[in-house]
């Protein structure tokens, strides 16, 4: 037999890779869908951030495999080869396409090989072909997550070509190929859990092919060897030695996978596989019939749909159903191919054998007749077992085209099978392009299927097309009025069009199907984890309500007492109690949540954002830290770090707070908080021209930025450049006309450098409409009335103001030179005015100065939008204190009231620093 296997020549390996290119090019242009989401885009165990261990305490879907929530399949090497994917291409789905595509020409490779050892060269090529271009395949190949099926299947068919090799000549045990076949299935279980099904192939293998037995032969010999006529012959005892050696190692294999489940099952629920929980006979009949339903697809592969889950296909609950007829009949035909094949010797027989054997043995694993799986057909899972029925397939078309009389229609029946697959198979990749296009194929097939609703309304929302979407869920309540799933997405469309009555109204309807709460009990039904977000969705929509605050932190304690290891009803209680300012309990339950999941980093953000409530900022900053060393990419703690080291004061964080703003601009280049916050640190370091450029960066950005329109007037104005703030003044007052600050700085620009005294005139009276109680704005305007000479209106002007600030010192010493040149007009006047700077222009200049300093204030720091709406705390940093000065003493040298003047400027600056985003 090891004669007859022969090396795959050029022109066959050719023509196999020529075949799959044709029938799957077009599986390069669709994206990622369906559980591609989940196992790619959702994966942080593909990112190189993420160390390389954690792919071996993950599982497939990177949820660790000590949760509850986890799906239980462990596939490090599959999640290896899709971080290969990732560190060349990162999300770019063509890429993981073409290597899917590569792995199914490796395969069919390899089937063609392991198809010479039973059938002639033609047969070979014929079970290859077919193999290749079978539309059952394309759920494996087309779709990323299929990888696992594909290489598996590699080291599956390696393992078993090693182990033909292990009979030596005599009949001898050669253990090379044997040690290296129970390498190869170790390697193909952790690409996916059926690998371990290859031993027992190889095992009937050893006895009826590679020994040569038939079962009558075999017992005959046992029946012997009990009556004490016989002993068991030396090439059974080394058969046996092999036999034993496999099934050890497979042993072995078993409680290593048992280890790293942890003893434990996967949690499914009876939306993902009905029978599973169904009573008996019913359980036993769907499952039994769920076989033919598969060796249907085998065989007629017209109607394929991604997602046979849910109510696609109804149980069988008697024995009276017509359809047990089927299962009657599949069961028949099988057991008629395995008494020919075990009970008959010869090459036919033989080949009937291996395919059964390729049929079966690797459908065990999801035929529920161990243990439940989560779903009810899947048809990735078939890939393996197709190989067996293309073996017989290949193997009768044999038989047939051998007779003359056959032998035209069997070549023509032949080609018309494979250029229909192809074309199928060629047509349902577009199926796979999108979500959209995946789900609306499904929907022909199947529309008893509430799954296929939901997907199809998920795809929709995701193209915010909310109305449409809407109707795919409300539709998948009426195929399912028990999914409290569809419920949920009925309520989450709702609140996305703003309808929060029917939002809450859907949401208590799937909150009323769910279990009865035990208080102090583990929620261990038989139900989909994330079904208890329904308490997370509720609370966040009433929590929206003021009133209702106690109302939603209810809803969180309620999904805490059916879960204590709940991790988001924690982090949502956490930011509801911030909400409630109740920062020590909200600290309690991030703690708690952190407990349960130290690798977050939007815990240890929001754990943050709660001792900046306590007032506690170093201890903010060292979760801030955290934060970023599990994720050194995690905006907004990038973001409100350094506006925490910027508010500090001290200048020895301000390099690092530098750097990490310019990371956060580097991740968010249309952001204009992180440039003009930019801008902030560089007028901090008097590095005026960078402020500049930043200030002017984030005005172009965000040309009605408030307050970098009125920093960069600012800026102009303390660097002796106050004609360039005035145009920047017009546009903060074009669009904020009461913007107080802006008025200030525009009168004190126009009566000090432009002279227009009703220009500044008109600033100060706004300022008065505005406020009439706006104590700087009317000193400002009494001192316009004295230098218009109206000293009697600038009396009494001073006298309302003082009024206004009794205690403001500089306002009576104003109001006593006011009234010293009312007394002393003339000569009086000419000596309160020298040439070289009198007290009024003194007072002139004082007046502004002290309304500058006495002006404050206080708004908060504006922080980058929160688009994780469940993880995140949106919390402003506030300036903790604002440095204050006191007026300098009068004094009657021009270039000391400049320099006053630039002081009072800059304390202007002090002041606006905290108004960045009202």
């Amino acid at each position: 037999l090891l004669e007859k296997m022969a090396d795959v020549s050029l022109k066959e390996a050719a023509l196999i890779v020529g075949v799959v290119a044709a029938c799957y090019w077009n599986s390069l242009f669709c994206g990622f869908v369906f559980d591609d989401v989940s196992a790619i885009l959702d994966n942080k165990d593909l990112h190189p951030s993420t160390p390389l261990t954690n792919l071996f305490q993950n599982d497939f879907w990177g949820t660790p495999m000590s949760e509850e929530r986890s799906h239980k399949s462990y596939r490090p090497l599959t999640v290896l080869t899709f971080r290969l994917n990732y560190l060349f291409s990162e999300l770019n789905a063509v890429s993981y396409h073409f290597l899917n595509l590569v792995f199914h020409v490796v395969v069919c490779l390899v089937f063609l090989k392991v198809c010479k050892l039973f059938l002639d060269n033609r047969s070979s090529v014929v079970a290859s072909l077919l193999f290749a271009v079978h539309p059952i395949h394309t759920e494996a190949v087309t779709g990323v997550v299929g990888r696992a099926e594909l290489l598996s299947s590699i080291f599956f068919l390696a393992a078993f070509l090693s182990y033909t090799k292990s009979k030596g000549p005599d009949n001898t045990i050669v253990w090379t190929p044997i040690a290296v076949t129970v390498f190869l299935v170790a390697v193909a279980t952790l690409c996916k859990e059926q690998g371990i099904t290859v031993v027992g192939i190889c095992c009937v293998y050893e006895v009826f092919i590679a020994q040569g037995y038939t079962l009558p032969a075999l017992l005959d010999t046992a029946v012997q060897i009990l009556r004490g006529k016989g002993s068991i012959p030396f090439s059974m005892l080394q058969t046996l030695l092999k036999l034993i050696v496999l099934m050890f190692s497979t042993l072995l294999l078993v409680v290593v996978r048992v280890q790293v489940i942890q003893s434990q099952l996967p949690v499914f629920t009876r939306f993902d596989n009905p029978a599973a929980v169904s009573p008996s006979p019913a359980r036993q009949l769907t499952f039994n019939y769920l076989l033919p339903v598969n060796a249907w697809l085998l065989l007629n592969p017209s109607e394929l749909c991604c997602d046979w889950t849910m109510g696609t296909i109804p149980l069988v609950e008697s024995l009276l159903d017509v359809r047990n007829i089927a299962t009657l009949t599949f069961f028949c035909f099988l057991g008629s191919l395995m008494v020919f094949s075990l009970r008959y010797p010869g090459d036919s027989s033989k080949t009937v054998l291996m395919a059964l054997c390729l049929i079966v043995l690797p459908f065990i694993p999801a035929s529920n007749l161990f243990f439940p799986v989560g779903f009810v057909v899947a048809e990735r899972v078939l890939y393996v077992p197709s190989m067996g029925f293309c073996i017989l397939v290949a193997h009768g078309w044999k038989k047939l085209s051998n007779k003359s009389v056959l032998r035209k229609i069997s070549w023509v029946c032949l080609a018309a099978v494979l250029f229909t697959h192809a074309l199928k198979t060629l047509h349902r990749n577009w199926d796979w392009e999108s979500e959209y296009t995946l789900f609306m194929s499904a929907l022909k097939v199947n529309k008893n299927n509430a799954k296929l609703w939901n997907n199809v309304g998920h795809a929709l929302e995701n193209e915010k097309n909310f109305e449409r979407a809407l109707q795919f869920f409300i539709q998948a309540t009426q195929v399912q009025p028990d999914d409290i799933g569809a419920h949920m997405n009925v309520g989450r469309t709702y609140k996305n069009l703003n309808k929060t009555k029917e939002a809450e109204e859907s949401y208590m309807i799937a909150k009323s199907l769910m279990p009865q709460i035990i208080p102090g009990k583990k929620y261990a039904a038989r139900v989909a984890p994330n079904h208890l977000n329904v308490y997370i969705n509720l609370a966040n929509l009433i929590r929206a309500n003021e009133s209702r605050l106690e109302e939603a932190d209810q809803l969180y304690r309620q999904a805490i007492s059916m879960r204590p290891d709940f991790k988001q009803a924690y982090i949502s209680r956490g930011e509801l109690l911030l909400k409630m300012n109740k920062p020590l309990k909200a600290k309690e339950a991030y703690l708690r949540a952190l407990e349960l999941d130290r690798t977050n980093a939007d815990l240890w953000y929001n754990l943050a954002i709660v001792y900046i409530e306590l007032k506690d900022p170093t201890e903010a900053l060292k979760n801030f830290n955290r934060a970023l060393e599990l994720n050194p990419t995690h905006k907004l703690a990038l973001f409100n770090s350094a506006l925490l080291m910027q508010e500090s004061g001290d200048a020895r964080l301000r390099p690092e707070a530098k750097q990490r703003l310019l990371h956060y601009v580097k991740e968010e280049p249309q952001d204009a908080n992180g440039y003009f916050n930019l801008g902030m640190l560089a007028m901090d370091d008097k590095k005026d021209m960078e402020a500049e450029a930043w200030m002017k960066k984030a005005i172009r950005l965000q040309p009605n930025f408030r307050s970098a329109l009125f920093n960069l007037a600012l800026l102009y104005s303390q660097t002796a450049k106050e004609l360039m703030a005035l145009p920047v003044l017009e546009d903060l007052l074009r669009y904020y006309p009461d913007h107080t600050k802006g008025l200030i700085l525009k009168g004190d620009i126009l009566m000090n450098q432009k002279k227009d005294i009703v220009g500044a005139k008109m600033c100060f009276e706004k300022i008065l409409e505005l406020d009439p109680n706006n104590v700087q704005g009317k000193h400002n305007l009494c001192v316009v009335y004295f230098e218009e000479r109206d000293l009697i209106k600038a009396e009494k002007c001073l006298v309302e103001t003082l009024a206004l600030a009794p205690h403001e010192e500089y306002i009576q010493r104003h109001l006593n030179i006011v009234r010293s040149k009312i007394a002393s007009v003339g000569a009086v006047e000419q000596s309160s005015l020298p040439s070289d700077g009198t007290a009024a222009a003194e007072g002139k200049k004082n007046s502004f100065q002290n309304l500058k300093e006495a002006k404050n204030e206080k708004t908060t720091q504006s922080t980058v939008d929160n688009k994780k709406e469940h993880s995140k705390n949106k919390k402003p940093i506030e300036k903790s204190s604002v440095n204050k000065e006191t007026p300098k003493k009068s004094t009657k040298e021009i270039k000391d009231i400049e320099k006053k003047r630039v002081a009072a400027l800059k304390r202007l600056e002090e002041i606006e620093r905290i108004l960045n985003g009202e």
